[in-house]
């Protein structure tokens, strides 16, 4: 019998609401204190982004797949995710600091850059995964503007230093593709995959 909810390997909860959003029930299924789930997320030299999200984010699942058996909990699909920013073939990843965040969006202030969400499903022995790409063009910001937005703390944490849903939305001039792709986690695509993977599709209404 299919499960009536899945788990979540994610702490974000950009992707927390936007499961609560079309109706799925998730648990959260998170790594150990001893568990280095950074080093997932290390690039590789010459790696596209297309291949560095799908990679790090199958890493994401099995990792998850194996906590689960480890801990013995009850059988359910497993969700895990994973969102870069690229221009052209160069990734954009968290900022290290407010420094780099400045420099990541003044780079990306005033082009079009795209964004890439990875999500994959985990049911027993099999991995499905899609990916969703978007692009993103935003206005020309100052530095005086790129400053105070650093100052907010929102960038802290996101691919390319900004947070779509956040106060960087009064720059951005157009979106093509998927704005829940964008913010960390493509529903239709997500939607797609639980209800291959047989377990519970999005509530109705």
């Amino acid at each position: 019998m299919p499960s009536d909810f899945i788990y979540l390997a994610s702490t974000s909860p950009r992707r927390q609401e936007l499961l609560a959003q079309i109706g799925v029930r998730f648990e959260l299924l998170l790594p150990d204190p001893d568990e280095d789930a950074e080093a997932l997320e290390a690039f590789r030299p010459g790696e596209s982004p297309t291949r560095y999200v799908e990679r790090v984010t199958l890493a994401k699942a099995a990792a998850a797949r194996q906590r689960q058996a480890r801990r013995a909990l009850p059988p359910a699909p497993i969700l895990a995710a994973d969102t870069t920013v690229a221009i052209g073939g160069r990734i954009l990843a968290k900022p290290a600091d407010d420094a780099d965040a400045c420099r990541m969006l003044t780079e990306l202030a005033g082009r079009t850059h795209r964004v890439l969400t990875a999500v994959a499903v985990v049911r027993g022995p099999r991995i499905e995964h899609r990916i969703n790409v978007s692009r993103v063009s935003f206005a020309r910001m100052s530095a005086a503007e790129i400053a105070r937005y650093v100052a907010s703390g929102e960038p802290r944490g996101k691919a390319g230093g900004y947070a779509i849903q956040g106060m960087v939305a009064r720059f951005v001039r157009r979106i093509e593709g998927s704005h829940s792709g964008i913010m960390g986690l493509p529903l239709y695509e997500t939607a797609q995959l639980l209800r291959d993977d047989g377990s519970p599709p999005p509530a109705t209404r």
